[in-house]
């Protein structure tokens, strides 16, 4: 909701609206609804400058709306913690039933990977000047499935290796993929590319030497 400031000069009112609202000349949203006008003789009939001003909903709380709507729509229910660094929102889900937070993930974490991208969506399209990269996770999955895919990255670089034959990884999403190529990165025997396109797109792990 918009509120109306007054001040002597443009400058004051906003001034004056920052103070109000409590917020930052770079959060404040205003527009100026009269400019400031001297009175006769510079004394009388002048008219103070009259602005329009509101602070719109920061990103990380249209995030978080979203996401517990959405997640009520599920018929699940779960807490919802936020952690802000930098330009990026960690959001973290934690669910009492296992069976629910299952239901979070979805298969390979498809379903998770889509509630991030809607959200983000949501937090793109809002009036908020403070965009953030929202990241989400629920019940630690992230970092379980990171550790599986370094797990993964060096048993495919040994048996390239071993079998002197490029390997062929299932398809991936980009995050996934990238693990792959940063775990093998240094591994001078094998190198890694992705190929394919859209939801197709994997890895292969090839070998370097051939002896």
């Amino acid at each position: 909701m918009a509120h109306t400031f007054k001040g002597r000069t443009v400058e004051e009112a906003v001034a004056n609206a920052v103070q109000h609202l409590g917020t930052t000349e770079e959060q404040l949203v205003y527009e100026v609804i009269e400019q400031p006008q001297k009175g006769f003789f510079g004394l009388f009939g002048g008219k103070p400058a009259v602005i329009k001003a509101h602070v719109p909903p920061r990103s990380t709380d249209v995030a978080r709306s979203f996401l517990e709507e959405t997640i009520s729509l599920m018929g699940l229910k779960a807490e919802l913690s936020v952690e802000q660094v930098g330009k990026e929102a960690f959001f973290s889900l934690h669910t009492e039933e296992e069976k629910d937070q299952g239901r979070l993930i979805g298969r390979k974490g498809q379903t998770l990977d889509s509630l991030e991208y809607l959200t983000n969506l949501a937090a793109s399209h809002s009036p908020s000047t403070d965009f953030v990269k929202v990241r989400l996770d629920a019940g630690g999955y992230r970092h379980k499935r990171e550790e599986t895919l370094k797990q993964l990255a060096l048993r495919i670089s040994h048996k390239a290796k071993r079998t002197k034959e490029p390997i062929v990884l299932e398809p991936m999403p980009a995050r996934e993929r990238k693990v792959i190529h940063t775990t093998l990165a240094n591994d001078a025997g094998v190198q890694t590319h992705s190929q394919g396109e859209g939801a197709k797109r994997h890895v292969v792990v090839e070998p370097t030497q051939f002896d």
